[in-house]
């Protein structure tokens, strides 16, 4: 849109009247006084005759123009611009009907006396006497103001650009404070209202498609919406001329003043008034809890003993469940990226053994699931013992043999989950998993928090979209009712239910169960039934600060299901994506382990870690004993450090009266034995177990380069975790002597989970205590 339609368009509205003149006149005097605090006279006793004959020959203005002229500065001079003058400013003003001129003079007027003129303190300093209101008659100001025709005033004084500048500058910033630009489309300019009293016509409007070459009228913004008091919703004008067309950019008259200059941006702004519909106060600030540097202490972790020396001739058995869960491991690492040590109830030594990947030999046939490795070697923290390490890989499903999934997501909204590294980490968590489901896969979710409800019903993976939307539509907030969760996720799982197909719950929580069923036998006993209906359920935990590991652990092993725990996207890639066959599909349940020492070679022997997996000696024989479950290409190691038979690193004595059967052993041929490994499993859709057995030699093997320097990973890693328990059975071993253990023996990388492992280490060195 040309200046030369927009001036066209102008020239047709009718003069205003002599009262309409009155009214903008009066209007600028009443708001001058409101802001200085003086009770001017109206311009009918103080003006000169001339002034009224003059006033008395325009067109009244419409009830909106008034509205416009009272309010005018006070916003004005909230939303000013830096810009240059236009060259043809002048000569565009000159151009303009006398209507428009009015409501140029009265704005600009109190512009000049509110915006330009320095603020003085009324307490210390009156008003100038040089201040005066202005006149809309387009003489000269006085005292040097500007009259309405763009002539500079008899003694004039001004204020120069820079100073202006500045004060500009600083407008806008306090502005912008209190401004956001939301990434809409602003609208574009549709009709203009043309408004004319004299006439006694009805407004009228006209589109922006009639805007052709040669057309009699031309269009603008629809409506003049000005807002006299401040706030946040009042633009700036560099942020209105963004949204502006050029045509619109290029409306308003500049004068070569500074007054004419800032009048120049409230013409802009006044027509800009619906194109910044998209600029909107900043919303309320969401008081989210830090990403919990954790009340330390305040976290929940089964209390642990460390697992004791035991004589052989007293306890020659010794029985316990496999554990493939990681989540010690990761919350010990958060701990130490902290700066601090964790507590000892959160170090469980089998699961940071079991958070790294082995070359353990792989097993061929999914019936035969895995096989065991077993080797002798030299402790490193104690002179005359040895190391047993046991290591069992389970086989791997190759892609197209996978079965189809059947998940429920579970996920806790409660107010407790409301922290960045909580319920945010677990919608990418499980938008992470849904990348390695199959199509034809299927997906429900439910949540709970002072109640239960299902967010999706069983959908499709292919559906992948209507999932995720689903999940970024959830809020933290409320109690928790875990338990009422569970048993939706639950009938959820059954109304999809597939025999053939794996039926599992993935329930992501900090494990702050505080209303519903919260004693955790009776949960272990609801969750232990629907695994033998075929549904199992795997635990996610996050966050830090109330985390219950004491009951996501426990549920976790009676849901025949994994324990992870999530601290950073990076984790739950490696769990949800690396491993996402192993989370997801069994290859044996129920996995128990049993060794039997001989007496005549082995006085003493001490399981490292495990403390919360041991079994009874007849549990072992027994089917109906829950056990620890394996993924596809899960491995599991296990270390017992023994003290041989004469050496003289034991630390029980003998008993005076005991009976030694070393000669019976002896003869019946089995002295070159240290052990027997016993390894019961169930395959995942049988109930009955079978055996795996193989001796246990009583001298150090003559292992592989891997089989060696995978052995002695797992031996730093092992000796790390004991060191953090307190270091009760290592001697004078120390962190200096796991690092370099653990550095030698990294081997192939891929992930880079060892070289963070050799990282901790450094960090534990330097940590602090609780």
């Amino acid at each position: 849109m040309s200046d030369e339609k927009i001036a066209a368009a102008y020239r047709k509205t009718p003069e205003p009247s002599l009262e309409a003149k009155q009214r903008a006149l009066e209007a600028a005097q009443q708001a001058f006084a409101r802001k200085h605090g003086q009770h001017l006279q109206s311009s009918s006793e103080q003006g000169s005759s001339q002034d009224e004959g003059r006033v008395k020959e325009s067109s009244s203005l419409s009830d909106e123009k008034k509205a416009i002229h009272a309010q005018g500065s006070e916003s004005v001079s909230r939303l000013s611009e830096k810009k240059h003058i236009h060259s043809d400013s002048e000569g565009a003003f000159m151009k303009m009907p006398a209507v428009w001129k009015g409501v140029v003079v009265a704005c600009a007027a109190s512009l000049f006396v509110f915006v330009i003129l320095p603020e003085k303190d009324p307490s210390s300093e009156t008003l100038p006497s040089r201040v005066s209101p202005p006149s809309l008659n387009g003489q000269e100001g006085t005292n040097g103001q500007e009259g309405t025709n763009g002539q500079e005033g008899a003694g004039q004084t001004t204020t120069s650009p820079s100073e202006v500048d500045k004060e500009i500058a600083s407008t806008e910033e306090n502005i912008e404070k209190d401004l956001v630009v939301v990434d809409e489309p602003a609208p574009q300019l549709e009709e203009v209202v043309i408004v004319s009293e004299a006439t006694g016509q009805e407004p009228t409007a006209k589109p922006i498609s009639e805007l052709q070459d040669g057309a009699s009228e031309i269009s603008a913004p629809s409506k003049l919406n000005i807002s006299t008091s401040p706030s946040a919703t009042s633009p700036s004008v560099s942020k209105v001329e963004s949204a502006l067309s050029p045509s619109v950019q290029s409306f308003a008259p500049n004068g070569g003043s500074v007054a004419a200059t800032k009048m120049n941006a409230r013409a802009k702004l006044a027509v800009a008034s619906d194109a910044v519909s998209n600029i909107r106060p900043l919303p309320k600030p969401i008081d989210l809890p830090a990403p919990s540097p954790g009340v330390v202490g305040e976290d929940e972790f089964e209390s642990i003993v460390t697992s004791p020396v035991k004589k052989v001739s007293e306890e020659p058995v010794s029985t316990f469940s496999a554990d493939v869960d990681t989540a010690a491991y990761s919350f010990i690492r958060r701990q130490l990226n902290r700066g601090v040590l964790p507590q000892k109830n959160a170090v469980r030594t089998e699961e940071l053994m079991n958070y790294f990947d082995y070359q353990y030999p792989v097993p061929s046939r999914a019936d035969k699931p895995f096989l065991p490795t077993i080797s002798v070697s030299d402790s490193p923290w104690r002179t005359g013992n040895k190391l047993i390490h046991i290591g069992i890989k389970g086989y791997d499903l190759a892609p197209q043999t996978k079965p189809r999934t059947n998940l429920v997501f579970l996920l806790d909204v409660s107010g407790s989950m409301n922290a960045p590294d909580k319920l945010p980490l677990v919608k990418q968590s499980m938008e992470l998993l849904l990348s390695q489901l199959h199509p034809d896969d299927t997906v429900a979710i439910a949540v709970y928090a002072g109640a239960a409800g299902a967010v999706l019903e069983p959908t499709l993976v292919k559906e992948k979209q209507k999932i995720i939307n689903a999940m970024n539509q959830l809020k933290a907030g409320g109690s928790t009712a875990g338990a009422e969760g569970i048993q939706l996720a639950y009938q959820l799982a059954e109304s999809q239910y597939k025999a053939e197909a794996v039926n599992r719950i993935i329930l992501a929580t900090d494990g702050d169960f505080n209303i519903g069923i919260t004693n955790h036998e009776e949960l272990k006993g609801f969750v232990e039934r629907k695994r033998k209906a075929g549904i199992f359920l795997s635990v996610l935990g996050f966050g830090q600060g109330n985390y219950h590991d004491n009951l996501m652990q426990s549920l976790a092993q009676n849901g025949n299901g994994v324990a992870a725990y999530i601290d950073t996207l990076s984790e739950a890639q490696k769990v949800l994506v690396h491993q996402s066959t192993s989370t997801l599909f069994p290859i044996a349940k129920d996995v128990k382990l049993q060794v039997e020492f001989n007496p005549s070679t082995v006085e003493e022997y001490r399981l490292i870690g495990y403390e919360t997996r041991q079994l009874n000696r007849e549990d072992f024989n027994n089917d109906k004993v829950d056990a620890g479950d394996l993924g596809a290409g899960h491995s599991v190691t296990a270390i017992y450090e023994i003290t041989p038979k004469g050496s003289n690193s034991a630390l029980i004595d003998e008993n005076r009266y005991g009976n030694n059967s070393a000669s019976a052993v002896a003869e019946s041929g089995n002295a070159n034995e240290y052990a027997f490994l016993k390894i019961r499993y169930k395959l995942p859709d049988s109930d009955t177990s079978q055996l795996i057995s193989a001796p246990i030699p009583s001298k150090n093997t003559e292992s592989s380069g891997d089989t060696v320097r995978e052995n002695n990973f797992a031996t730093a890693v092992a000796g790390f975790s004991e060191l953090l328990r307190g270091g009760q059975y290592t001697g004078s071993w120390t962190y200096d002597d796991a690092l370099a253990l653990a550095q030698a023996n990294k081997g192939p990388d891929e992930y880079g989970y060892r070289t963070e492992f050799v990282q901790l280490i450094r960090k534990a060195k330097v940590a602090s205590d609780l």
